[in-house]
């Protein structure tokens, strides 16, 4: 009888431990889930070499995509130190002069109606204080200075009357106007730790290498629409305050932009400036374009109709004429649409041997 019962024994035992073994797995595995879930991870196979997930997030973190290094980039002061300056007031009111340039300059402007209704810092970013953002950073170090357009020596104050004539298609200021002595003060604090006469890493706009051709409206037009108009929309004409103070974006073309006069006019200024910040969320260190649609989003904006302006006096010694000066007559025999368009390569080549 004993020995009859023996097989059922050993089938239960068998029964028995079978349950205890899954029921010990599953825990191992809703444990496992959990952790995971939960924001932990489990260790490697192989704990001394590392997984290729875990190279390719290396990889990820230790490139670095930005147009030139960040270390030593220029950084405005801190703007909570400004009480301490004795002209705080004047260089407060420069700043808001910047920023909302219009609400005071423009069209409906509330000191004087002398420009078209953008804002300096629709040009020059954050108050002019971004990297490679067309910033303040040299001003205060590099004028007063003879210019090449002009051919003259220029103080701030005519390069900002140059920004009122040109950028904002308006009328300069007195020198000794509260609202230029204002946006002076600003600038020379922004500059103040800069050494006379040097230009910090980070300063102006970014220098997009020249193309092997000519730069592409037709193209240009594409990445405008894919990359631009949500903002500045389809006809160009930016985006205005609901009280018509301002522009929130500006507009690009037209009565309302910037002139021919201007230095985003020029190809390599514009393809630079969108290069480094544009579209919205761009930085220097994480362009959004390739150099290709820098360029080519510039030559169809700069193709399309903007205010014209007197510029027989500009440049009086034709051979230092920016390669991209759209206007001739030029001091080489390339046409007026290759120096607006490219390809520049051609004429820089052409430019160096004749130096010699």
């Amino acid at each position: 009888m004993k020995d009859s019962f023996q097989p059922i024994l050993k089938m239960l035992t068998m029964m028995v431990g079978l349950l205890l073994s899954v029921t010990l797995l599953t825990a191992i595995l809703i444990g496992t889930i959990v952790m995971v879930f939960s924001g932990g991870s489990l260790p490697p196979l192989n704990p001394s070499q590392p997984t290729d997930m875990q190279a390719i997030a290396v990889a990820v973190v230790d490139t670095y995509k930005g147009v030139i290094p960040k270390e030593g980039i220029w950084q405005a002061p801190d703007w909570s130190s400004v009480d301490q300056e004795p002209n705080a007031e004047d260089i407060k009111y420069g700043k808001e002069l910047i920023a909302n340039t219009s609400a005071y300059l423009g069209p409906n402007g509330k000191v004087k109606k002398i420009s078209n209704g953008m804002n300096c810092q629709n040009c020059h970013l954050n108050a002019g204080t971004a990297p490679l953002g067309n910033n303040y950073g040299a001003v205060a170090s590099t004028y007063p200075k003879v210019r090449a357009r002009s051919g003259q020596m220029e103080n701030v104050e005519k390069r900002i009357n140059d920004c009122f004539e040109r950028s904002l298609n308006g009328k300069a200021l007195a020198d000794n106007s509260k609202e230029m002595v204002a946006m002076v003060a600003y600038m020379t604090w922004l500059g103040k730790e800069v050494p006379k006469g040097e230009s910090p890493k980070g300063s102006g706009i970014y220098e997009v290498p020249f193309l092997d051709r000519a730069s592409d409206p037709v193209k240009g037009k594409a990445v405008y629409a894919q990359q631009c108009q949500s903002c500045h929309m389809e006809d160009g004409q930016g985006m205005p305050k609901p009280d018509k103070s301002g522009h929130i974006y500006p507009p690009l073309w037209g009565d309302n932009s910037y002139n021919d006069g201007a230095g985003l006019f020029r190809m390599s200024r514009f393809a630079g400036y969108v290069k480094t910040n544009m579209p919205l969320g761009a930085t220097f260190e994480r362009p959004l374009l390739t150099d290709e649609e820098a360029w080519d989003v510039a030559a169809y904006i700069n193709s399309l109709p903007r205010p014209k302006k007197d510029i027989r006096k500009d440049w009086p010694d034709i051979s230092k004429k920016p390669i991209d000066h759209p206007f001739g007559p030029f001091s080489d025999d390339f046409s007026e649409e290759q120096h607006k368009f490219g390809p520049f390569k051609p004429i820089k080549e052409a430019r160096a041997i004749a130096s010699k």
